[in-house]
């Protein structure tokens, strides 16, 4: 059973929580909502460790359409990083603000950025298109994610300034074209540079969040130096172009890993 501690912790953490926020919120959608979100995730890593060649697939698939189509489209809620704002400047701990704090503020101490390979809906769609192995890694373009950070702000900022009504109708419109923009400039993006992932690299507002708190993340994939023969496979295969092979924090690209495993797959000594 050993093999399978890592779904089961994680089962266990977002069961804990699926508690918690019901006991505590006395709404028993929360038990509903982190209980799926947690199996899915789960189920997603015990696929891989079965080595079922669309694991991590199924799992972003189980979770981007439950909160893209369930909980954005029909229930309403915009999970996007203005909804955060929204929330936030209301004083609400619910919905959005539970979400970032769960998967993108907090949670990332522990399972770093596995929220932009196994759950996040924009990146969901991304994978799909043809350029999984970048063609290139490194370029400075990291910066514009702060531009977009700080537009999500000013524009729910400015809603609330201008005590605009009908916040919750325009919410929800917000959640629709700001989706509809992420696909757009992420396909452009992917075929302009050859890369799938050139939007979470370069624009994604939430890496703002979590690249500073997967820094810290006790989840990280380690190389056993005594089986690594640096042939670069690892290097190659990795979405985020990540340095695997270097097991400092500091490592580069360190804070881009989303724990695809793209590399323990590609490693062919079993030494990640």
């Amino acid at each position: 059973m050993k093999k399978y501690f890592l779904p089961l912790l994680l089962l266990a953490v977002f069961e804990t929580v699926a508690v918690t926020l019901w006991l505590t919120r006395d709404n028993l959608f929360y038990l509903f909502n982190f209980s799926y979100i947690g199996a899915s995730v789960s189920l997603g890593l015990f696929l891989f460790i079965k080595k079922y060649k669309y694991a991590r697939r199924a799992a972003q698939l189980l979770v981007g359409l439950y909160m893209l189509v369930y909980l954005g489209l029909i229930c309403g809620e915009n999970m996007q990083i203005e909804g955060f704002w929204y929330y936030l400047f209301t004083g609400v701990f619910e919905a959005a603000t539970i979400h970032y704090a769960v998967a993108k503020i907090f949670g990332p101490l522990l399972f770093g950025r596995g929220w932009c390979g196994y759950a996040c809906w924009t990146a969901m769609v991304l994978d799909f298109l043809p350029y999984k192995v970048p063609q290139a890694h490194g370029k400075k373009l990291g910066w514009i994610r702060y531009v977009t950070f700080a537009a999500s702000l000013l524009f729910v900022l400015a809603l609330f300034l201008a005590h605009a009504g009908h916040m919750e109708e325009i919410m929800f419109w917000a959640f629709l074209i700001g989706n509809a923009l992420y696909y757009a400039l992420g396909v452009i993006l992917a075929f302009v540079f050859r890369d799938n992932r050139a939007f979470c690299k370069y624009i994604c507002p939430v890496a703002v969040f979590l690249k500073p708190m997967s820094y810290f993340s006790l989840l990280r994939v380690q190389c056993d130096k005594t089986k690594c023969i640096s042939c670069g496979k690892c290097k190659k295969a990795c979405p985020m172009g990540v340095d695997m092979t270097d097991n400092s924090r500091k490592r580069k690209n360190g804070t881009e890993c989303i724990l695809c495993f793209e590399c323990v797959k590609s490693c062919p000594k079993d030494a990640l």
